[in-house]
């Protein structure tokens, strides 16, 4: 298998993007990564997307948005819930590290704010067991919501101890023109949010929203020596069951656990290697329970390394989300595992302006899929 590298990406605002197309979106990142690689064409697309046949009414997008582009290539759309795009990503990976293509655009597009929020809700939910969960009644966040209220009274932490996860996230996207929330929040704000399902308030969870994010990728030895080049050093992936309570430990992401091992044997990197950490935060609960299944934390420890200041960009033993996560940046589902590979190779280049990690050679980004069914774990180094 040969070694692989980002050469180029591209991304637009996550927005509420009322006067464009789901295909537009798509195309605005495939060309802007297109001319960031100094290139005019690549051979396959790998287009990452979740909701456009419930909320769109379009399947078969990949070939729309080849056809958007005028790509004549192999083009297809990978869906896997919230991890799509990073299942696209992967998916790009294996084709051209086996040499069957020599480039591919990997792009992760969602277009939600067409539909009205209860309908996002209802496709949103579809991602959880449709006939052990969604056949109850719950939703998305109200499935989240049970693990952070049983992880609260496991380890006993109270609801407060959260909020420097996502005061975090918003301090970083003030700093991102790409960002959905680009606002600063305090203590008082996160404490005082609507409840959503408690113990979920609006401060816990993530915005859904519109956009597209891209990344071209090929063999390494092809751009060994260009600066702008990132090298893909270890991908993994891993499943668990798609039901809560299915799970012999529902509060360990067991899914993140293998698929980071993976990744991490991959790289020959162990945690303490780790420069800065895009983990998928669509709710405080995840933040805290992915940086435990990746080795940051003890069992139950997760909140203690915001309460400890230990996840800032400055000073901080591992920064997360330094372009404002999901939480902040914003979550078009779909999207969301390319932008975590976007904003990584903007770290590793150095093009973070005043949310740069000083000396960041290596990062690593995980998209989560359901509510921990599916995960994916990246890590990107300087070539």
């Amino acid at each position: 298998m040969r070694e692989i590298a980002i050469i180029g990406i591209g991304q637009t605002k996550i927005h509420e993007h009322w006067e464009r197309s789901i295909r537009d979106l798509a195309g605005e990142a495939f060309f802007a990564a297109l001319k960031d690689a100094r290139r005019e064409s690549v051979e396959a697309l790998f287009l990452g997307n979740m909701l456009s046949g419930l909320i769109d009414q379009q399947n078969n997008l990949g070939t729309v948005v080849a056809d958007w582009v005028g790509l004549k290539g192999e083009a297809t759309k990978i869906e896997s819930a919230c991890s799509s795009g990073a299942s696209a990503f992967r998916a790009g990976i294996i084709a051209v590290a086996s040499g069957e293509i020599d480039s591919a655009m990997v792009v992760g597009v969602e277009k939600m704010t067409d539909a009205a929020p209860t309908e996002v809700t209802s496709a949103l939910a579809t991602a959880a067991d449709s006939d052990w969960e969604l056949e109850q009644g719950i939703s998305f966040v109200g499935l989240n919501a049970l693990i952070m209220r049983r992880y609260m009274y496991e380890y006993g932490w109270k609801h407060e101890d959260f909020a420097p996860f996502s005061i975090n996230s918003h301090a970083n996207a003030i700093h991102n023109p790409y960002a959905r929330l680009p606002f600063a929040i305090s203590a008082k704000q996160y404490t005082n949010s609507a409840m959503i399902a408690a113990p979920i308030n609006l401060m816990d969870a993530s915005p859904t929203g519109d956009g597209a994010a891209a990344a071209l990728i090929v063999p390494f030895e092809s751009v060994r020596g260009d600066k702008q080049a990132v090298q893909i050093a270890g991908s993994g992936a891993a499943t668990d069951t798609i039901s809560v309570h299915s799970r012999k430990t529902p509060l360990f992401l067991q899914a993140a656990y293998l698929s980071v091992e993976r990744a991490y044997a991959q790289a020959g990197v162990a945690p303490d290697d780790i420069d800065f950490f895009e983990l998928h935060d669509a709710f405080s609960i995840m933040t805290a329970l992915s940086l435990e299944a990746c080795g940051f934390a003890e069992k139950g420890q997760g909140p203690r390394l915001g309460l400890d200041d230990e996840i800032k960009i400055k000073g901080g033993r591992i920064p997360i989300c330094t372009r404002g996560g999901l939480k902040a940046r914003g979550h078009p589902v779909g999207a969301t595992g390319m932008y975590q590979i976007v904003e990584s190779v903007q770290q590793l280049r150095g093009e973070c302006g005043e949310t740069q990690v000083d000396g960041a050679k290596i990062g690593m980004a995980q998209n989560i899929g359901g509510s921990g069914a599916s995960i994916l774990t990246h890590i990107l180094k300087i070539a």
